[in-house]
């Protein structure tokens, strides 16, 4: 059945149901364990890494900008757009189920209100590190 992904585009079903995690997410207030494996399901070891990085409270929310810490760099998330190596080069952009690990974790923050938020600039912090 994967293959048949990787011919062209998904269906949206197929879309619907893989994304749905996030309003079920936002329902529930907490990572459930049913939630977690939904989320691993649909996105893997990024999802992983997604959960990983918002139980260690490493999504930062800026005026400007929100950001992922990683284990080497910070990483700028918009939306379903990242600054990272995997989102630039690996990830269709035209597929909403491919999400970074980064934007998976912003996603998960944001749904369980767990972002660390700080009332300044990013551009302001950045220049100091």
């Amino acid at each position: 059945m994967r293959t048949a992904f990787c011919l062209g585009r998904k269906p949206a079903s197929v879309v619907e149901e893989s994304l749905e995690w996030e309003d079920r997410l936002a329902a529930a207030g907490e990572l459930r364990p049913s939630l977690v494996e939904r989320i691993l399901a649909v996105h893997g070891d990024r999802g992983s890494r997604g959960i990983e990085a918002v139980t260690e409270d490493r999504v930062k929310e800026y005026r400007d900008f929100t950001i992922v810490v990683g284990h080497e760099d910070e990483y700028v998330v918009e939306g379903r757009a990242c600054t990272c190596r995997d989102a630039m080069f690996n990830l269709d952009p035209s597929d909403p189920t491919q999400l970074c690990w980064h934007a998976i974790a912003v996603r998960i923050a944001r749904a369980i209100d767990r972002v660390d938020r700080h009332d300044m600039w990013y551009s302001d912090v950045r220049d100091f590190l």
